[in-house]
């Protein structure tokens, strides 16, 4: 019981929160304090998009059949369609922020 006890509180610390930053060069994420962090170069996005998940996309880092998620709550995302062909969501309270500062960093694609 304790050890199942260690490892949901664990799991709640991790993925309490996602930290999504937007730098001149680079999209980085994170899950709660950091353990988990995540880059992506700008120039590899293609295309910028909000999107809604379905509730059954789940929480924390989900991969679907067409992209890979990552999210702590809500269904609101940012999709980023990349030049390699793979597609990344990532979770947001401000989808609507998320994108327009994405867009702006990349020069409006």
């Amino acid at each position: 019981m304790i050890p199942g006890l260690i490892v949901v509180a664990a799991a709640g610390l991790i993925f309490n929160s996602l930290t999504v930053e937007v730098s001149g060069e680079e999209l980085r994420w994170h899950f709660g304090p950091g353990l988990w962090s995540y880059r992506l170069a700008l120039d590899e996005i293609e295309t910028v998009s909000v999107v809604r998940n379905k509730w059954w996309n789940g929480f924390g880092i989900r991969m679907a059949p067409s992209f890979r998620l990552y999210n702590v709550s809500g269904l609101d995302a940012v999709e980023l369609y990349l030049k390699s062909g793979d597609t990344r969501r990532i979770g947001t309270d401000d989808p609507q922020g998320l994108a327009a500062a994405l867009k702006r960093a990349t020069g409006g694609v």
